[in-house]
């Protein structure tokens, strides 16, 4: 059946809904670093909120796990952690990114919303998928981290509608339900499959 949800925007998070987790990269970034992941990745986490919140520059973020973890990298050292982490994130789930190209070709407006760093802007704006989106909301120019309300508002401001013509997707549970609190729909994310079933399923009562 060709999915279709006239009267709605779908707006899609990014990280592990569209792309893939990045298993390869994080074993990558162990490797390059010498760290083991109990050290590395807990820093690198905890950290990230304050890069995709616009806290911090990519450097700024990097130099800090470096410090938080006993290193000391050169910016030649950081720029290959950083591309090796950025790179890592651009693997997509084919079967998710061709419901959202199956959505726009039939019509249905389709954004993306997503927790980043400055970094991914241009990207996801002007990568092959970015041609999908009507519109790229992220968290480090906007300086507001999901769940939020403010950053719901803000994506439904810019796509001229009300919260409840929005429906968003999202791998984190109260991403999901950060969208239901202003009026929107969320859909917690958990495979393509299941996605395609909960979208069938409001397109039928639209």
């Amino acid at each position: 059946m060709s999915l279709s949800l006239p009267g709605r925007v779908v707006v899609f998070d990014y990280g592990e809904v569209i792309s893939r987790t990045p298993h390869a990269a994080r074993a990558a970034l162990l490797e390059a670093t010498g760290l083991d992941a109990d050290t590395l990745f807990p820093v690198y986490q905890e950290l990230r909120h304050d890069l995709d919140r616009g806290d911090l520059t990519v450097l700024a973020y990097w130099r800090a796990i470096a410090e938080r973890t006993g290193q000391s990298w050169s910016v030649t050292e950081i720029h290959r952690l950083w591309a090796l982490d950025f790179t890592g994130w651009f693997e997509v789930d084919p079967e998710v990114l061709a419901l959202v190209e199956e959505l726009h070709d039939n019509g249905t407006r389709v954004a993306l919303l997503s927790n980043a760093g400055f970094d991914f802007g241009d990207p996801y704006r002007r990568s092959p998928m970015g041609s999908l989106f009507e519109t790229v909301v992220v968290s480090a120019e906007e300086h507001v981290l999901k769940p939020d309300a403010a950053i719901y508002h803000e994506t439904c401001t810019r796509l001229g509608i009300e919260p409840g013509a929005m429906v968003f997707v999202d791998n984190r549970a109260e991403n999901a339900a950060g969208a239901d609190a202003v009026g929107a729909v969320g859909v917690h994310f958990t495979s393509a499959a299941a996605l395609r079933r909960s979208l069938e399923e409001l397109a039928a009562t639209v």
